[in-house]
């Protein structure tokens, strides 16, 4: 398990740890598995940012930047990147060839560009909101969390690697499928527990709080599962790329169902 974690921490985040000892099939599937984990310190600057919303220190635009910036610095941008190559690959035709060869490039094409601005706009727009309350910043690093999950989303046994090497080929088909369900359960239940515990501190009822953790959740790994499934359809497996994408789009739909979450009525 420690190589496990090492290799997690050192793949999802900028944070020097020492080498993983052995990486085989089983470290790959269970450091997939801990992603969530790694979101830690990001988290940790959320919450910190948040406090400053809703006491009155910081303005909620100017903490919802921040809060990328932490998080983007903390990934070294690592799934931004995934996000704007893949979004160059399916936009420069529908020969999967072709669509992998510009995923390789090192260079961002205008769909990249155009993704990454959209989706980090989206971010920050529902994170404006929600991180000016308790219970918004509690539903925020929710969806960081549950977006984590799309690495083992998209490591899922049955799931092809688009290429013969690179992280997709490593770590395609190392989670199971009960592996699977297991995560999103606890990850689930977790954030249930956390959220209907720490909703009547911003003003929500307890069951409020728990539902829409639960939602959150279920919309990040949805978006993940709806990502991947695109992309095995278009290029024919998974690719680090692909990941990194799965990722982003979760976080911005977690964000977005939490945005909803708070603006609706509750009692």
């Amino acid at each position: 398990m420690r190589d496990a974690w090492r290799l997690a921490v050192g793949t999802f985040t900028a944070l020097r740890v020492p080498q993983p000892v052995q990486v085989d099939r089983t470290v790959l599937g269970r450091a997939m598995l801990l992603a969530p984990l790694t979101t830690v310190p990001a988290s940790l600057a959320w919450v910190a940012l948040g406090v400053a919303a809703t006491a009155g220190w910081a303005p909620p635009g100017v903490v919802a930047v921040l809060a990328l910036v932490v998080t983007a610095l903390l990934s070294r941008a690592l799934h931004l990147d995934g996000l704007a190559d893949l979004a160059d690959g399916l936009t420069s035709g529908h020969d999967p060839v072709r669509s992998l060869e510009v995923m390789r490039r090192g260079d961002t094409g205008p769909a990249g560009a155009a993704a990454v601005v959209l989706v980090l706009l989206l971010d920050a727009a529902c994170l404006a909101v929600l991180l000016g309350t308790a219970a918004g910043t509690v539903l925020a690093v929710v969806a960081l969390v549950a977006s984590r999950l799309a690495c083992a989303v998209c490591a899922r046994a049955g799931i092809p690697a688009a290429r013969h090497e690179g992280l997709g080929q490593g770590v395609a088909g190392t989670v199971s499928k009960a592996d699977l369900l297991v995560l999103v359960v606890a990850v689930g239940a977790v954030s249930a527990a956390v959220g209907g515990a720490l909703a009547p501190f911003g003003g929500f009822a307890s069951w409020t709080g728990a539902l829409g953790a639960v939602l959150v959740v279920l919309a990040g790994t949805s978006a993940s599962v709806a990502t991947r499934a695109h992309a095995v359809r278009r290029l024919g497996g998974v690719t680090g790329d692909v990941i990194g994408a799965a990722l982003e789009i979760a976080l911005a739909a977690g964000l977005v169902t939490a945005s909803v979450v708070t603006a609706l009525p509750h009692a």
